[in-house]
């Protein structure tokens, strides 16, 4: 592994309130004047001590601020398929962590005790970039997550500790919903080795109504991470009963992503369970995930997988050449490994797309909380 050239974005030490970049002044004639935030499509524009809708972004007297670079909700060594990413390096060990807050709104949430979050004090854990990467080697884990909430906004954090991974020839994963404008993208993803980018509808009605949001701007970033950038993309849809899991939006999504990226580009259907301001809906039927990985295979997809349900078939990675299964998963559980580290099928030769490589133990499914602050 051969990590990317990488320049921190800043060289300050953790800090409450620190630095932050894409933002503008805005000029007006008042006496109080604003400043707008650059980094997501939400444009905030803020008064002094104000915080955009993110919660983590702030105006202090007049220049921008990061107000969670440092301080985390918590460390996990997990394993990669969690992510869900199951084309790159699967089997590996990742550190896995996330701050507060989210520049969406979703009702749906399934974090919404980290990411809807307003007490910075919940955010008892802390290290620096290089702290992480040090500890992430420690640990045995290739790669480094930011998620639990959106990276997105902790953006400057999260580029300062992938250079420092990658100093450390660690990798480095991002768990997003992709809402972002295009210049902070490039910066960002240019630090990212790979993406799990949620696409939360193929509904502009849906993201308006449940998400606070707009869904052309994640199909940019979608658009932008695949044909553009060097960071491995997989997808994930979160099929919520009666707002998006009808057969007529789950054919359009998955033509959409077969027509505009390609149909080797992994896409996860995993299952909603009541959470947050949408718990008097049921969970989603096993029936309904297993008939969105048909729909999606059917409009040209190669891999298509379910998850938050125990589906042996919806969990395996099938050859599109020959259709020999080459790994099968229960749940995060890899049972069976036939890829060779090349990533090509044994039996016909066809080139699976992802990352792999060689194959040891696999981490499993546990999970190992760490603490990071005394490194």
């Amino acid at each position: 592994y051969a990590s990317r050239p990488c320049e921190p974005v800043s060289v300050k030490t953790p800090e409450s309130h620190h630095p932050a970049r894409w933002w503008h002044a805005i000029e007006e004639e008042r006496e109080q004047p604003r400043i707008q935030c650059d980094l997501c499509p939400r444009d905030c524009k803020l008064h002094d001590g104000q915080r955009g809708a993110c919660f983590v972004r702030r105006n202090d007297a007049g220049r921008m601020t990061l107000t969670t670079y440092g301080r985390s909700s918590g460390f996990c060594i997990d394993p990669i398929e969690k992510k869900p990413l199951n084309h790159f390096y699967p089997g590996s060990a990742i550190l896995s962590f996330g701050t507060a807050g989210c520049n969406l709104a979703c009702k749906f949430c399934q974090n919404w005790d980290i990411s809807k979050t307003r007490d910075t004090d919940r955010l008892l854990d802390a290290a620096s970039p290089d702290g992480i990467a040090r500890a992430a080697a420690a640990y045995g884990a290739q790669s480094v997550a930011f998620t639990y909430n959106d990276p997105v906004i902790f953006a400057e954090y999260a580029i300062d500790t992938a250079c420092a991974c990658h100093s450390q020839h660690l990798k480095t994963v991002a768990v997003t919903a992709g809402y972002i404008h295009p210049e902070p993208a490039r910066e960002f993803f240019a630090a990212m080795d790979a993406a799990n980018v949620d696409l939360k509808a193929f509904s502009e009605d849906f993201y308006v109504k449940l998400c606070g949001g707009h869904l052309q701007p994640v199909l940019y970033t979608l658009a932008y991470i695949h044909h553009d950038s060097q960071c491995w993309l997989e997808i994930t849809t979160l099929l919520i009963p009666g707002h998006n899991d009808s057969n007529a939006e789950i054919t359009a999504l998955a033509r959409w992503v077969a027509k505009e990226l390609g149909p080797d580009v992994p896409l996860h259907f995993t299952a909603f369970h009541p959470d947050w301001k949408m718990d008097d809906l049921p969970p989603t039927p096993l029936a309904t995930v297993r008939q969105a990985r048909r729909l999606a295979l059917d409009a040209g997809l190669h891999y298509v997988y379910t998850g938050n349900v125990r589906d042996s078939e919806g969990g395996t990675t099938f050859c599109p050449g020959c259709h020999a299964a080459l790994i099968e998963r229960d749940g995060y559980d890899i049972r069976r490994y036939d890829l060779p580290s090349d990533g090509c099928c044994p039996r016909c030769k066809t080139r699976i797309a992802g990352h792999f490589g060689r194959f040891g133990k696999p981490f499993g499914a546990q999970r190992i909380p760490v603490r990071l602050a005394k490194r």
